[in-house]
Parts: C-alpha cells; sequence; structure tokens
C-alpha cells in the first residue's frame, strides 16, 4: 500500500511540474490583461541598428538623459546610438572585461545584475545609486539571460518609475507551464502593470514557440514599457509585426507575435 501511495505522490507531483495543475496562477487571460500592447501617441522607432540589439521605443528621447544596460556582452548598438545622442550610459557585464563601445558617454561596470549585492551581482538599485544620478529621465534596457525575474521583483517600485522607458528581454518563457514559474512571470507583469503600459512585444526568433494550454508561447520575447504618466492617450494596438521589426537572427526567419499576445480571443 506504501508503494502505491508514493507512485501515485509521484504521478501527482509529475502533473503539476509540467503544468497540468493551474489555479489563479496559471490564468493566461489575466496576464494578456496585462501585458496587452496599445498605442500611446508616440510612434515607435527602431533604435539600435538592424537583428540583434536593436530595440523598437517609443519616439519619447526629449530630456532623457541616462540609460542603464546590464548584460550587453560584445554588442551595444542601443547606447552607442544613445549616448550620440547625448544620454549618458551606463553599462554592466561580469562576463567582459571592458564596454564594447567607446565614447566620452559611456561607462562600464565589470558586473552582473542580481537580487543582492554579493560577490559579481549588484543589484538596480544600488547601482542606480551609485551613480548619483537625479530626476526620472531614464531609460533601462536589460537582456540578462533569465536574472530578469531577480532583479524586477527585487528593485523597489520607486526606482523603477525612475525609469521612463524600460525594454526587457524575457526568457525562459516556454517554462511558463510550471506554475511556480507563471506565478513568478504573472508577479513581474503585475507589478510592471502598476506604473507602465506595453507599447511593443517582439519574439526573439533564437527559438519557435511552444504551445501551453492552447497558447502559442515565444521562449525568448523582447518587451518594451512606457512609464503611464508619458503616454499621450491608450489605445489596444494589433500592428504586429511591425514594420520596423527585425529578426534577431537574421540568418533564420522572423517569428512573428502569435495573435493571442495582442488580440482578445472571441
Amino acid at each position: 500500500m506504501l508503494r502505491g501511495l508514493r507512485r501515485k505522490l509521484r504521478e501527482v507531483a509529475s502533473r503539476w511540474d509540467s503544468g497540468l495543475f493551474f489555479g489563479r496562477s496559471g490564468d493566461f487571460e489575466r496576464l494578456f490583461e496585462l501585458l496587452r500592447p496599445v498605442h500611446t501617441g508616440r510612434p515607435l522607432t527602431r533604435v539600435g541598428g538592424h537583428a540583434d540589439g536593436g530595440y523598437l521605443l517609443p519616439d519619447d528621447f526629449e530630456g532623457l538623459r541616462h540609460c542603464f544596460s546590464p548584460g550587453v556582452a560584445e554588442k551595444a548598438d542601443l547606447e552607442l546610438a544613445l549616448a550620440e545622442r547625448g544620454v549618458k550610459c551606463f553599462l554592466a557585464d561580469y562576463s567582459v572585461d571592458r564596454a564594447p563601445v567607446d565614447h566620452p558617454n559611456v561607462e562600464f561596470d565589470k558586473k552582473f545584475l542580481g537580487k543582492e549585492n554579493a560577490g559579481p551581482f549588484m543589484t538596480l538599485q544600488s547601482w542606480v545609486d551609485s551613480k548619483g544620478v537625479s530626476g526620472d529621465d531614464m531609460l533601462l534596457q536589460m537582456d540578462i539571460e533569465g536574472y530578469e525575474y531577480d532583479v524586477l521583483l527585487s528593485t523597489p517600485e520607486s526606482t523603477l518609475r525612475r525609469f521612463r522607458i524600460i525594454a526587457i528581454e524575457f526568457h525562459g518563457l516556454q517554462k511558463l507551464s510550471k506554475p511556480r514559474r507563471f506565478a513568478i512571470f504573472q508577479q513581474v507583469c503585475e507589478k510592471l502593470a502598476k506604473d507602465f503600459v506595453v507599447v511593443h512585444m517582439h519574439p526573439n526568433n533564437y527559438a519557435p514557440p511552444v504551445v501551453i494550454r492552447g497558447v502559442r508561447v515565444p521562449p525568448l520575447m523582447e518587451i518594451t514599457f512606457l512609464r503611464k504618466d508619458r503616454a499621450l492617450f491608450i489605445e489596444p494596438r494589433s500592428d504586429f509585426p511591425h514594420a520596423l521589426d527585425q529578426p534577431n537572427l537574421s540568418d533564420r526567419p522572423d517569428t512573428p507575435l502569435p495573435r493571442e499576445w495582442f488580440s482578445p480571443r472571441g
């Protein structure tokens, strides 16, 4: 009997881990409500060139003074473009020894971003504080290979609100089949939705979408947010793919954003 009970528990655990059990934390409709892209009266422009390294951002750069960009690795096209516009760009990445671009408006820290200050890691809060910058005219561009969830959940909302524009590549979305991972992603989206709206979404074509509960989910996705007070108006948008979208990997066809992410299912 004990052996049978153990087998049953293993079966239940397996079903839970595979995502067959979903409570409120597994509600894609709620997630789509948080992430539904909108027009804000500020047209999107491509910054950073073609393919990987370029992002679609709202054309709201007047008065933008600082950019924080962790996870630059060996490419910093967006940061260089901003630096040439007069924006002071702070870059960070422990995996390389120096910034991949040389410009008077670029400053580099050999650090990873994480949820605490320990070893090679620093928090977004401490990084911003260390630069002594004032005001809320900043941009955050973050591509940190999965650490974005810890960083966003551990950063005070008051610090996040200092960024006018936030562009993030979210990793590991194929794991949304697991309730705990779904709940973490939903918590991140709920936190950002308090002060920001989504203005653009673009799947990275490194991997094709996977199907979870009938929803096509790109494993990697670039999402651009604009702080709500910068929106001139808010209206639903459905112009996907955007005319300025480019595939991250130029030798593969681009992956269009699945319709369920921007159009309510009826």
